[in-house]
């Protein structure tokens, strides 16, 4: 169906029928009327990407994100799709599944539909990448990864103060032991915050210990992780989590097994995603402000000439410590590695 279709039905011209669907305001009223009903009845839809490269503009943006099913990617892409909605803007996503090579097949494609923008907001990246996107001129913005330019604008996350106010706080609750659960360390973003848990509880008092476990990001990813943690002969008080999606699949895993939090460990999350308030014992974690972000991703993809005299900077945002009920006072144990193991199975079978 096409748009000779759609004026012959209306009894109107071809242009008049363009200007009632670019939504011109040089129609009358009952003539509008008349071309929208035609349209409705023959099925047209107008080729909206044909549209924008007639006028030398697109009004959509592409947004890419490392996992989807992890809510705190779903709630950044959310509060930018609304602010993009609200200044007449649609948008395109795509999951790359923290894969380098799905995140360049992705960015080539979004190039080629000419979107206006492209957010891309991951933890992966490919060495070859940020050239490419220099040189397609559009504006661009990196969450986590990534290195301003241009028409590149990085918006990061302070993850080494977060993790150093989530392990200071343990370390006051009199925790020593401590395991960071994470999951793909290469990447940058996560190897951050676990080199940090290291080189923090390592200027600890002497005798602090840590331990590092991973599984895959997501609630089964947590509950593997914490089960190869309880099986082996590191006995944690504290478990610290890089993110809220895994710390609620290490709660399962610990309440299958009897263990009582944080009577016997205190867990904590990264992010505080909804999900960390609602779940038992509610969860303490380290905010990152994700619909401000969302926001602030919107406003440096926006072709402003404001937006372009700030491109090529680096927007730090600071995260903050909430403490709920899944930490408390170290539980006591005894010196040995055999009597800590032992303080803890009593308490289990007790729970």
């Amino acid at each position: 169906m096409n748009l000779d279709a759609v004026a012959k039905r209306a009894g109107v011209s071809t242009a008049t029928v363009s200007r009632v669907l670019n939504d011109l305001k040089v129609v009358r009223s009952s003539t509008r009327a008349r071309v929208l009903k035609a349209a409705g009845e023959l099925n047209y839809h107008p080729n909206l990407h044909a549209r924008s490269l007639a006028r030398g503009k697109s009004r959509t943006l592409g947004i890419l994100v490392s996992n989807m099913e992890n809510p705190f990617f779903f709630d950044i892409y959310r509060a930018l799709e609304s602010a993009a909605h609200a200044r007449g803007y649609e948008v395109v996503v795509a999951n790359t599944d923290y894969r380098s090579e799905q995140l360049v097949s992705s960015v080539r494609l979004m190039i080629g539909w000419r979107v206006a923008g492209l957010a891309a907001i991951v933890s992966e990246m490919d060495a070859n990448l940020m050239q490419a996107l220099n040189d397609s001129r559009i504006p661009i913005v990196f969450y986590d990864v990534g290195t301003p330019r241009k028409n590149i604008t990085n918006v990061r996350v302070d993850y080494r103060k977060g993790m150093k106010k989530i392990a200071g706080y343990l370390h006051s609750l009199g925790h020593t032991r401590m395991a960071f659960v994470g999951h793909h360390s290469t990447l940058g973003p996560i190897s951050e915050r676990r080199k940090t848990f290291l080189e923090t509880i390592a200027r600890f008092t002497p005798g602090t210990e840590g331990q590092i476990v991973a599984g895959a990001d997501g609630l089964e990813g947590g509950r593997q992780a914490a089960r190869e943690l309880l099986a082996s002969n590191f006995h944690p008080t504290a478990i610290l989590c890089v993110n809220d999606f895994m710390a609620v699949g290490v709660l399962r895993e610990l309440r299958d097994q009897g263990i009582r939090v944080p009577n016997d460990i205190s867990v904590t999350g990264f992010d505080n995603i909804k999900l960390a308030e609602f779940c038992s014992p509610a969860l303490t974690t380290v905010h990152i402000p994700r619909e401000q972000i969302g926001q602030t991703i919107f406003e440096n993809l926006l072709p402003d000439s404001k937006r372009d005299q700030m491109s090529g900077r680096e927007i730090l945002i600071d995260p903050e410590l909430v403490v709920r009920e899944s930490t408390g006072l170290a539980r006591k144990t005894q010196n040995s590695a055999g009597g800590k193991e032992k303080s803890l199975a009593g308490r289990s079978a007790n729970s």
